[in-house]
């Protein structure tokens, strides 16, 4: 008998795989505000190696728990740009430096104090802004104003608008705080999940009545980055063929406050009222300006109303990318020392840009008084 045949088999030990630690999200989603775990306050106090303090410590964000407000109630939006001499004397006085950044959007003007403006000169405020969609008003005295008056200016242009997750000085929750501290290393963490910073939107959008005119000024910023861009949806509204205008006109789409309230909650941050979801035309008529702009924006909006998922998304995709690729409508607004940025939350979108690495502080406040209802007038 022939002897049988011995195969010998050496087996060898998997090699384990590297085990990598989990870490609490540093990103969720377009949200880019952060919560009060990111708050170094006795750094910003008193300043730490190689940073100042804050330069304005009574606007240092709190998020305060007790906070709680019901759903807010429809109120009648006066829009005061209707009332507007357009040949704007009280705004645009003789010795006051106007440049327009681009052609169809932005205007820096320097030579102008918001807030020494008459009644007469706020209205005009209204209609130039609208007019060019975003202005930079220069060497302002904003910032050092009691925050009581800066709130008492925005309140002509309507009702305050308080936000349902974001830091505010204490005892004013009207004001939105958007900062990034001295140190900190958000702005590298931020691209550990993302590649771009750039998520374009219109304020709060999700509200029944989102704003209109609306105030931002800095109060610390980096030497360099940290810039806004700016879209025109007028501009990308009047892009598009009549065939496709006439399309959208008629249908709706839902805008969502729910995910933003979740992200808050995530990251342990607060609630003030419960997230709300609300239609809104895609294409909305300005009131004093009569123009027709688009709506939509990819940070709140959902889904268009009565159109199945697929044909939702391929008709948002579209409109997003036509205003994200539209840098002929676009402007990019540069913070310095003592600017105010006005715009319209009504025919804008926005994006601000985490692009700085030297972890210099990045401070502003923002004002956001509400508008109408958005409503369409007929194609």
């Amino acid at each position: 008998m022939a002897p049988s045949a011995t195969v010998t088999v050496t087996e060898t030990a998997p090699v384990p795989l590297p085990v990598r630690s989990l870490k609490k999200p540093t990103h969720f989603g377009a949200y880019k505000e952060l919560g009060a775990s990111s708050l170094d306050k006795e750094a910003e106090l008193n300043g730490k190696a190689d940073f100042d303090a804050a330069k304005y410590p009574h606007y240092l964000p709190t998020w305060n728990p007790e906070q709680k407000y019901p759903p807010l109630e429809p109120f009648e939006h006066y829009e005061h740009g209707k009332d507007a001499d357009t040949s704007y004397p009280d705004l645009l006085p003789q010795g006051s430096t106007v440049t327009n950044l681009t052609p169809s959007i932005g205007t820096e003007v320097r030579g102008v104090q918001l807030s020494s403006l008459s009644n007469a000169g706020k209205d005009q405020l209204a209609r130039f802004v609208a007019e060019r969609k975003v202005v930079a008003f220069r060497a302002q005295d904003f910032a050092d104003l009691p925050i009581s008056e800066a709130l008492k200016f925005g309140e002509y242009f309507g009702r305050h608008h308080i936000h349902p997750t974001s830091g505010s000085p204490e005892g004013h929750p009207e004001v939105h705080l958007v900062h990034r501290g001295a140190g900190d290393e958000g702005a590298e963490k931020f691209f550990e999940s993302r590649t771009s910073s750039v998520a374009w939107h219109s304020d709060v959008s999700y509200e029944q009545q989102p704003p209109g005119t609306t105030f931002l000024y800095n109060l610390d910023i980096p030497e360099t980055g940290g810039d806004t861009l700016f879209a025109n949806c007028v501009e990308a509204y009047e892009r598009l063929s009549p065939l496709f205008q006439e399309r959208l006109h008629g249908l709706k789409a839902t805008h969502s406050g729910i995910e933003q309230v979740n992200a808050s909650m995530a990251r342990d941050g607060i609630k003030r009222r419960e997230p709300v979801v609300n239609e809104h035309p895609i294409v909305r008529t300005h009131p004093a300006t009569g123009e027709k702009a688009l709506y939509i924006n990819p940070q709140f909006t959902r889904d268009i109303v009565g159109l199945k998922k697929e044909e939702s998304d391929a008709i948002l995709k579209f409109l997003y990318d036509h205003i994200a690729y539209g840098a002929d409508f676009h402007a990019r607004v540069k913070w310095e020392e003592g600017t105010v940025v006005v715009w319209d939350n009504r025919v804008t979108q926005h994006s601000a840009l985490v692009d700085w690495k030297n972890k210099q502080r990045r401070h502003l406040a923002r004002i956001t008084p509400q508008a109408e209802r958005p409503y369409e007038t007929p194609f």
